[in-house]
């Protein structure tokens, strides 16, 4: 996938895709919802002799701009955002920096000057609750009828529901903050997933013959405190510069068991962490980046009077996780 950092990089390009077919959104978390307006660009786009499909978001996330202390926590870093929309499919993305200058853009001057003139799409997708210009001034039905003056086809998505519950970027961070991750990934099509490095702990799981992970998470949003059933992958380097972002692929996944919390039984100052311990692994991973992604809440944290209470419970976990993950009848990783 491509990308494009900002419109001039877009309008210098030579070889820009003309009469793209866009789907535009912030794309936090790309949810069920997200996938389906990328699905919708897609079909627009294979209809008409097979037009460009990519993305237009936005970076900070709009509230950061206008009450960055009220804003939510991000599901994802815009890497991860990236890549995932790579993933389902996006040819490019062109992401526009949320600032100033551009909060004051008018609703007018988003359509006639940037979509069209600058952009020069042939059709764009958005979302019913699609908001754009200056004081939010633009809605889905005045894109509709700017955007038919100069011949941009557009489409606007219903709210897409599962099992009676609307995709929203809002609902998946509220069932993360309650640490109910699967319906995060009911709503996510895929787990919840957060990454960062590996970093050097107190090496008390080492000792206790259980070695974790210590991972110093990039991700802001962090499920509650708790321990979880997970799959851990080696997620590839950050880069804020580059040009291009492929899919991951297959990586190697191993089951894990992974605590979220302050760690209550040895650390009295509360500091948060996040450990995983990887089943069966027996490699170094000092240095790399881990991806958690998690599959199932096992229990709360719990502080214990004494180390052997701790270690039982550390196995009983240990086997809760790989029985949830790797049930009799599974023939490997998903």
């Amino acid at each position: 996938m491509r990308i494009y950092w900002g419109r001039d990089a877009f309008t210098a390009d030579p070889a820009r895709p003309g009469g793209a077919v866009v789907a535009i959104g912030n794309f936090d978390g790309v949810h069920r919802g997200h996938q389906a307006l990328l699905a919708r660009a897609h079909d627009v786009a294979a209809r008409t002799s097979g037009r460009a499909c990519g993305v237009l978001t936005f970076d900070p996330h709009p509230a950061r701009h206008f009450a960055p202390q009220l804003a939510p926590p991000m599901i994802m870093p815009l890497a991860a955002r990236l890549e995932t929309l790579a993933s389902a499919g996006a040819g490019f993305a062109l992401v526009q920096t949320f600032d100033a200058a551009f909060a004051h853009t008018t609703p007018e001057a988003f359509v006639f000057d940037h979509l069209h003139a600058e952009l020069g799409v042939s059709h764009v997708v958005v979302g019913y609750d699609f908001a754009f210009g200056k004081g939010r001034q633009g809605n889905a039905s005045k894109l509709v009828a700017w955007a038919s003056q100069v011949g941009i086809g557009v489409d606007v998505l219903e709210p897409v529901t599962v099992e009676g519950i609307v995709c929203s970027s809002t609902k998946v961070r509220e069932f993360v903050l309650e640490g109910r991750v699967e319906g995060a990934a009911l709503l996510l099509g895929r787990p919840y997933a957060l990454e960062g490095q590996v970093v050097h702990g107190a090496a008390r799981g080492r000792n206790l013959g259980y070695p974790t992970a210590n991972v110093a998470a990039d991700t802001e949003l962090l499920p509650r405190a708790g321990i979880y059933a997970a799959w851990a992958t080696e997620a590839p380097p950050v880069s804020s510069a580059a040009a291009e972002v492929f899919p991951s692929g297959e990586a190697p996944a191993w089951p894990a068991a992974v605590s979220v919390g302050t760690n209550p039984t040895f650390n009295v100052q509360g500091a948060l962490s996040i450990e995983a311990h990887l089943i069966d692994y027996s490699g170094d991973l000092y240095g790399k980046r881990l991806r958690l992604s998690f599959v199932a809440r096992l229990r709360d944290e719990l502080r214990f009077d004494n180390v052997e209470a701790l270690v039982r419970q550390i196995a009983a976990d240990v086997t809760q996780a790989r029985d949830r993950l790797l049930p009799p009848s599974s023939l490997g990783n998903p």
